[in-house]
């Protein structure tokens, strides 16, 4: 495991120590302040082959994402046994694979991004965690937390789906239901950290939840052979998982595990209710505009204004890929399609992407032949309450 050379900021590229705990970049001459990547020096690997540093050991905690400990701070892992989650091929779809985040512990995403700031956390000495959650990162939180012994303080709109108040509760974390939406939640998290003695671990805010997700990255290439694929569709509210991934991209390009050249074209796949990078990404600007009156079933995008937008729309453009917005209908039409033709029962999230994956089809962005990684970052069993009213079920 490679100890951490400095942290870059995205916005300035300033560089920080990673030797006590950081949060944004304190050298940005304009607010907003960047966030921070960890940056280290791999030279030690460059000319290794990754059969010769990937791997697993049984009984240690080097299995699931861990098998990348060689791209991952060095630091004792807080693990449920997070990632390496399964690759589905479309039955229906020849070009299709879907990476079933829902295989996590606590049922999401979330755990890989959670499971390293926890780690990060703990190797500081931290004990009094907060975050503002849109659902699956408060489980993820509260569950990591309950690991490593750390408190962890969580805000969540009180209208988030029953599993995530549920799970959060059960796992001990102090969980307040908030009248708003994420960006409230946030807001509640800001103004209490310092007289609270929280360290936010907000989406971005913290520098080591993307290490967690470029984990998605490194295995999708992994399960495709060392190969990139065409596309990507990511169901983005935060956007850390996109971010991740082409960190990941970065990092494998430099040491020689891929072969430099077109990397697959990035989609960010959002909700017409709250869709404000698909509207920044229209409308060509550098940053997103905050979405007013949020509505969509589909809880993990309903994020009014991401963070890291600057960085989603960056990688959009650099990528070729682009933004894409789709109803609630579709979503709960292609989740409905899912679950009755490929046995997989979608997070509204998910069905988004699915959803996305056939309009562009339908409109001849993609052909079918085209090499897609779809994510369904979270298990669809996590909705119950939410599909069974946007389906019309009696519950």
């Amino acid at each position: 495991m490679p100890a951490i050379a400095y942290l870059e900021c995205s916005r300035c590229h300033a560089r920080l120590s990673a030797d006590t705990p950081q949060t944004l970049c304190t050298q940005c001459p304009d607010a907003p302040a960047g966030a921070l990547y960890v940056r280290y020096d791999l030279s030690h690997l460059h000319g290794s082959s990754p059969q010769d540093v990937v791997g697993e050991q049984a009984g240690t905690p080097w299995s699931g994402m861990w098998r990348y400990r060689a791209v991952l701070p060095d630091a004792a892992p807080i693990s449920l046994g997070e990632g390496w989650t399964p690759m589905l091929r479309s039955k229906r779809h020849t070009g299709l694979w879907l990476k079933e985040e829902g295989a996590n512990p606590t049922g999401s995403f979330k755990a890989r991004g959670l499971s390293l700031a926890v780690t990060m956390a703990r190797h500081y000495g931290l004990r009094k965690l907060a975050v503002p959650s849109a659902g699956n990162a408060a489980g993820a939180l509260a569950a990591y937390a309950a690991a490593a012994d750390i408190e962890a303080h969580i805000f969540m709109p009180q209208d988030v789906p029953l599993a995530n108040y549920v799970e959060a509760t059960a796992y001990g974390a102090h969980v307040t239901l908030v009248d708003g939406v994420i960006s409230d939640c946030a807001r509640i998290v800001g103004e209490r950290k310092q007289s609270e003695g929280w360290f936010d671990i907000s989406t971005l805010k913290e520098p080591f939840r993307v290490e967690g997700k470029k984990t998605m990255g490194y295995e999708l290439v992994e399960q495709l052979g060392w190969e990139y694929p065409d596309a990507v569709f990511y169901p983005t509210g935060g956007g850390v998982g996109l971010i991740g991934m082409w960190k990941a991209f970065d990092e494998l390009e430099q040491l020689g595990w891929v072969k430099p050249g077109k990397r697959p074209r990035m989609f960010a796949i959002q909700s017409s209710g709250c869709a404000p990078v698909v509207q920044a990404f229209d409308q060509g600007a550098a940053a997103s505009q905050m979405w007013q009156n949020p509505e969509t079933a589909a809880s993990g995008l309903r994020v009014p204004k991401a963070y890291g937008d600057y960085i989603i729309l960056d990688i959009l453009k650099a990528s070729g890929g682009m933004a894409v917005a789709v109803s609630d209908e579709d979503i709960f039409a292609s989740l409905r399609d899912w679950a009755a033709h490929e046995g997989i029962f979608l997070s509204p999230e998910g069905a988004a992407a699915t959803a996305a994956y056939t309009q562009l089809l339908n409109t001849g962005v993609l052909k079918a032949s085209d090499r897609v990684v779809l994510f369904n970052t979270g298990a669809g069993l996590k909705y119950v309450d939410v599909t069974a009213a946007a389906l019309g079920l009696r519950v």
